[in-house]
């Protein structure tokens, strides 16, 4: 287990594929090991880098429409995992790898939530539960992981690795800060949405885009 810990992981999932090859190519560069999913995961190997799909690890592929993916022990057990002793034998006991940095980037449910008296259908499937879990898992656990939900920030933390290896607990603060505000936002912003279909207008005019 001792080899398996000096391993750092990188958990990434986007539906904007942009520039995201870029990003996993540099952390490959510094030794990182990438996992995906699988859009993101076929993306990056057309691109000739070296990636492991999350199926591959949970040993269950995409169910239920893709609504299931990465809401697995094996995925969320990596990104909650803190440095102990008991969990890292939780981790060793139940095969589960650990995740050093998440970067995720959610459904486009802007779209749909553009026109609040639009079908409510497109709501609900550009609905992400996964994506904003596994920010939400890695946010909570920042001490332990890096967590990027803005675009902008990924070149950001690749210098910093490539300077120094890691990065500052100040930055893995603000990070998580970012990510408190962005999921806080995306469930307000669809919560309008319903309050709008149900007649509830009070409160309910702030959809953001």
């Amino acid at each position: 287990m001792a080899e398996e810990t000096t391993i750092k992981r990188a958990l990434i999932s986007v539906h904007d594929k942009k520039g995201i090859d870029v990003f996993a190519r540099g952390l490959q560069d510094l030794g990182w090991k990438i996992v995906s999913s699988g859009g993101t995961a076929k993306f990056l190997a057309e691109q000739n880098i070296e990636v492991t799909d999350v199926a591959f690890i949970t040993g269950v592929p995409p169910i239920l429409d893709h609504r299931v993916v990465t809401l697995h022990p094996k995925i969320h057990g990596g990104i909650l995992a803190e440095q102990t002793p008991e969990h890292e034998l939780a981790l060793e006991q139940y095969g589960i790898p650990r995740f050093n940095l998440v970067c995720v980037g959610v459904y486009p449910v802007w779209e749909a939530l553009a026109d609040p008296y639009g079908g409510i259908a497109k709501v609900v499937e550009l609905t992400d539960i996964g994506g904003p879990a596994m920010l939400r898992a890695a946010a909570k656990n920042h001490q332990n992981v890096i967590v990027i939900c803005e675009p902008d920030d990924r070149q950001l933390i690749l210098t910093e690795l490539q300077a120094h290896g890691d990065i500052d607990i100040h930055l893995r603060r603000q990070l998580a800060q970012k990510v408190f505000s962005f999921t806080s936002e995306y469930d307000k912003a669809i919560a309008n949405f319903y309050a709008l279909h149900n007649g509830a207008s009070e409160g309910a005019s702030e959809i953001i885009g």
